[in-house]
C-alpha cells in the first residue's frame, strides 16, 4: 500500500469470496483489495467507510457475453439493437462485461465495439471483448486474430458461430485453425485466450466440439460454447462436455428450452461439475419470437438482468447454496475468461463488489474501488446518461 492510495473500510460485511468466509471488513486501496479480517482499524490515513449491516458482499459479477454495442438488425435497419448504457449495467451488478458482435459485422464494426470497449471502462467498468463475429473468414482489427490478441489490449478472444442458419457452417479443420490463433495471441499476450462459439438450433450442435476434445484434449481450455440451453439435444451435449472438462455457457436472456436455475440443477444430477457451467445475458442481443397462433415474428432486446435473477432463485428455491449459486457469475466465467484478478473476494484481486440484502436483492456495486450504486440507486453512470 502507499500512502498516496485512497482507502476504502467496509465494515460488518458477511463475505462470499465466494466461498462464506462469515462476516469480516474488507479494506480497499484505490482498485485493490488490500486487506481482510475480522476486525480492521485504520488510524493516520484518511479513508472512507461503508457499513455493509451485515449485507452477503460478493464478488462483482461477471456477464461474458453482452452485446454492448446493440444486436444487428435481422429484418432491417430499423431493427439494429440500441447499445448498452453504463446504469444498466450497473443495476444488474455487472462489473465486468465482455463486448461482442453478432450476426452483422458489417454496420456494427469492430471499432466502434472497441470504442464502446473503452468508453465502458474509462465510466469505470472493467471491460473487454472478443474480435470477430459469426462469420469466415474472421473479420479482425488487425491482420489476424492472432494479432488482435497481442497488440489490441481490450480483445482477449475471438467470436465465431456454428450450428445456426445464419452461421458460415465452419468445418472442424477451420475451427481448429481459429483455436491455433486464439492460442498463439493468448500465450503471446499473456492474456489465455478463448474461442467463443454461439450455437444455433441445428441438429448438429457441439458435434465438432465434441471430436475435438476427444482428439484433442488440450485443446479444451480454449473452447467458449454459450447458449447451450437454446434446446433440449443440445443441452445433453453440453453436459458431455462439461464432463470433458469443457467450459458450458448458460445464456439467461436469448431462447431455451428450459428455465436456466432448472438446466443447471438438471446438469448437476448428470455429474456436470459445477465449476464448468458458466451464465450470461447475452444482453443487447436480438432475440426473436413467433408467436403460435398468429404466426407473427417480433424480436426484443434481451435483457441484462437475469443471471441475477436465475442466481438468486437457485437460493430461494432451496436449489444451491449462495457461496455455489454466485460461481455462475463469478469465479467461473473468470476461469473461462482467465481474468486472474476477477471473480474473488481475495487479496491483490481487483476491488468489484456487490452487497446483497436478506432478499438477495443488490444494495450497493463497487466497481474498481468506487460506488457505481448505494442504497439500491445508480450513483455512477455514462457521460449522456440523464
Amino acid at each position: 500500500m502507499c500512502i498516496r492510495d485512497r482507502f476504502t473500510l467496509i465494515k460488518n460485511a458477511n463475505l462470499y469470496s465466494p466461498e462464506h468466509l462469515g462476516m469480516n471488513d474488507v479494506l480497499l486501496a484505490d482498485d485493490k483489495i488490500a486487506l481482510i479480517d475480522r476486525k480492521i482499524e485504520l488510524t493516520g490515513i484518511p479513508f472512507d467507510t461503508i457499513d455493509a449491516g451485515g449485507c452477503a458482499v460478493t464478488p462483482g459479477f461477471i456477464d461474458q457475453h453482452v452485446h454492448i454495442t446493440g444486436g444487428g438488425g435481422q429484418t432491417g435497419y430499423a431493427s439494429l439493437v440500441p447499445d448498452v448504457s453504463m446504469s444498466e449495467l450497473v443495476a444488474c451488478g455487472t462489473t465486468t462485461v465482455v463486448g461482442l458482435l453478432g450476426t452483422d459485422g458489417f454496420v456494427k464494426e469492430l471499432t466502434t465495439l472497441y470504442a464502446k470497449t473503452k468508453a465502458l471502462e474509462d465510466n469505470g467498468l472493467s471491460a473487454y471483448m472478443l474480435t470477430s463475429f459469426y462469420g469466415l473468414p474472421p473479420r479482425t482489427l488487425m491482420s489476424c486474430v492472432a494479432d488482435d490478441l497481442i497488440f489490441i489490449d481490450k480483445v482477449i478472444g475471438c467470436k465465431l458461430a456454428m450450428s445456426d442458419d445464419r452461421s458460415a457452417f465452419p468445418t472442424e479443420l477451420e475451427i481448429l485453425r481459429l483455436i491455433n490463433q486464439v492460442r498463439l495471441g493468448g500465450f503471446t499476450s499473456g492474456k489465455g485466450g478463448i474461442l467463443h462459439i454461439h450455437l444455433g438450433a441445428l441438429p448438429d450442435g457441439i458435434t465438432p466440439l465434441l471430436d475435438i476434445a476427444r482428439k484433442y484434449p488440450t485443446l479444451i481450455p480454449y473452447l467458449s460454447p454459450t447458449h447451450l440451453i437454446r434446446t433440449e439435444a443440445l443441452f445433453w451435449q453440453a453436459v458431455e462436455f462439461a464432463c470433458m472438462g469443457g467450459m458450458v455457457d448458460f445464456s439467461t436472456g436469448g431462447t431455451k428450452f428450459d428455465a436456466p436455475h432448472r438446466c443447471v440443477m438438471k446438469a448437476l444430477e448428470a455429474h456436470a461439475p459445477l465449476d464448468r457451467i458458466t451464465f450470461s445475458s447475452d444482453g443487447r442481443g436480438g432475440v426473436r419470437r413467433t408467436n403460435p397462433e398468429t404466426k407473427e415474428t417480433t424480436y426484443r432486446p434481451a435483457p441484462l438482468h437475469l443471471n441475477l435473477q436465475e442466481m438468486r432463485l437457485l437460493v430461494k428455491e432451496g436449489l444451491l447454496p449462495l457461496e455455489q449459486a454466485l460461481t455462475l457469475i463469478t469465479s467461473n466465467p473468470a476461469r473461462n475468461l482467465k481474468l486472474r484478478t476477477k471473480g474473488r473476494i481475495d487479496i491483490g484481486f481487483d476491488a468489484d463488489l456487490c452487497f446483497l440484502d436478506s432478499e438477495l436483492q443488490l444494495t450497493h456495486v463497487i466497481a474498481r474501488g468506487k460506488l457505481a450504486l448505494k442504497d439500491k440507486e445508480v450513483i455512477k453512470k455514462g457521460r449522456y446518461e440523464e
